[in-house]
């Protein structure tokens, strides 16, 4: 595929896009991949994990402290505003699901979109038990450790190491409804949303006529999965490849 083709959308396509760290990378938001895994000679486990958070919640709180104040600066860039202008023509005909706990999607104007890591910008109780729904939190200076009204420490309402994504069942419910699927700046080595793709080798295989398309800068590691792999940057090529016909 070159960058001068479009995927044929009508507004009778059903589409069901999948984000990963790249999209927001060309906002300027860094990923661990650009520090070699490492945060403060920390490695991502550490602060990323619940047993890090239980080991070190102050050290977790100041990780999560500095990622809000850097995606505070980030804007959407077109390939975020793409998505949202063909969510807005689409309808429910659009579904997004995006690994970035940032809200760069949201301030593009996408609304119909499930965050499966989680969300930078929202806080919970860590006791498991307790009732109490996550908050919005704004805020990146933690003096002291933020507690729920139960008493347990707050932590941020981002799914670490070893825990399940959200929403993975109807994830899987919309790409499996779909006629295209379009995989934007995803490693491809993160499951279960690496074997997304998949479910599109199925539904062809069953005699259905559905498309998958990856759209980066680098060859994800399941590129073999893909119908097409179009390598660039996001915010050059979506607005094109995208647009209705």
């Amino acid at each position: 595929m070159n960058d001068t083709m479009t995927l044929g959308i009508t507004p009778a396509t059903r589409v069901c896009v999948l984000t990963g760290a790249g999209i927001s990378a060309e906002s300027g938001i860094a990923t661990f991949r650009d520090a070699n895994g490492l945060w403060e000679q920390h490695r991502v486990e550490d602060v990323a994990s619940p047993d890090g958070f239980a080991r070190d919640p102050a050290l977790v709180w100041r990780f999560y402290a500095q990622r809000r104040a850097q995606a505070r600066g980030a804007v959407p860039n077109p390939a975020h505003r793409a998505l949202a202008a063909l969510e807005a023509r689409l309808g429910d005909n659009f579904f997004l699901c995006t690994q970035n706990v940032d809200n760069l999607h949201e301030q593009a104007g996408s609304t119909r979109l499930v965050h499966m890591h989680g969300e930078l910008f929202l806080t919970r109780c860590s006791d498991p038990d307790c009732a109490t729904p996550p908050v919005a939190d704004t805020r990146s200076a933690f003096p002291t450790l933020p507690r729920c009204a139960c008493g347990a420490l707050q932590r941020p309402h981002i799914v670490w190491f070893g825990e399940v994504p959200l929403e993975v069942q109807p994830i899987k419910r919309k790409v499996q409804a779909c006629d295209v699927f379009l995989c934007v700046g995803s490693s491809g080595n993160v499951y279960p949303a690496a074997g997304l793709v998949r479910e599109l080798h199925y539904r062809r295989s069953m005699g259905e006529v559905v498309r998958s398309v990856y759209v980066g800068l680098e060859r994800p590691a399941n590129a073999a999965h893909f119908d097409d792999v179009l390598l660039g940057k996001a915010g050059e090529l979506l607005p094109g490849l995208i647009a209705l016909t």
